[in-house]
């Protein structure tokens, strides 16, 4: 919860100091409240809702078993996309999503007990979290690209020439400060402000935090926003599923994870079923 408020207070400095030299305006300039609506939402249901489930998923089952449940985000979005944008569903959609949940399973059943039966390798608590977090993020890029079609609706046609190439980073903006209220707000009824409080004083926490609000909200998600502009839901979030396969080498060299061979086939699994969205 600390390392969220965190983040989003710094995406949002970040963002604006990136929108006033390009745009002028430190601030996401022309957006109407239909816009503010779709991307308000879309940041109560990716940050709010999803991060919360993917920050304590790792913390129940670790970031590479978090991540590969994050694979679940491509179907949510297609299936998201289908039902708000009116994108197509095909059987070989379906067939994707199967063959993804397939991979998935591999990597987190193991037999066991005395009857030999199938049993989960990983907390419950964990997998339902991460399941949490896969929606979060497939349903909120729909709703993101929904508050983007809004808001570029709305920008005037005398407004500055790179507003609308920025207008990802603007949506971006948006979404920080809305999650940063809602992570504010869950934080204070839990009564911890304290551990915000100590979480600023922690400078090695800092310094990481720093990095993953330039790698995260400020930069990944302002181009996840502008892969979702440009290209289909399902595929664009197919294209950034790779996580689980990027994150292996990490894990190894950083965590001194070892990482069991059923493992590398449900990810593989997993990988060719998000590579069917983008490929049939």
């Amino acid at each position: 919860m600390v390392t969220n408020v965190i983040r989003l207070v710094l995406a949002t400095i970040f963002l604006g100091i990136l929108l006033w030299v390009t745009t002028g305006r430190p601030y996401p300039a022309f957006a109407d409240g239909k816009a503010w609506l779709w991307l308000a939402l879309s940041a109560l249901v990716g940050y709010v809702f999803g991060d919360f489930c993917l920050f304590n998923c790792y913390i129940a089952i670790g970031p590479r078993f978090g991540q590969l449940l994050m694979t679940l985000a491509p179907p949510c979005a297609a299936i998201a996309g289908w039902f708000l944008l009116g994108e197509a569903l095909t059987w070989k959609s379906v067939l994707a999503m199967l063959v993804t949940l397939t991979g998935i399973a591999i990597s987190i059943l193991t037999r066991g007990g005395e009857k030999n039966h199938l049993q989960l390798s990983l907390p419950l608590k964990g997998i339902l979290l991460g399941i949490g977090a896969g929606i979060g993020q497939g349903v909120g890029l729909v709703l993101s690209k929904v508050g983007m079609e809004y808001y570029s609706a709305s920008i005037p046609s005398d407004a500055p020439a790179m507003m609308g190439s920025m207008l990802p980073f603007a949506s971006t903006m948006i979404r920080a400060i809305v999650g940063f209220a809602g992570f504010f707000i869950l934080l204070t009824l839990q009564k911890g402000l304290g551990d915000l409080k100590a979480g600023i004083r922690d400078k090695k926490g800092m310094k990481y935090a720093t990095l993953l609000t330039i790698f995260g909200p400020a930069l990944g998600v302002s181009l996840s926003l502008m892969a979702v502009r440009y290209a289909n839901a399902g595929i664009a979030s197919t294209l950034m599923a790779l996580t689980p396969v990027l994150i292996l080498f990490p894990e190894v060299l950083v965590n001194k994870q070892r990482i069991k061979p059923k493992e590398i086939l449900g990810v593989s699994i997993c990988m060719a079923g998000v590579a069917m969205f983008f490929l049939l």
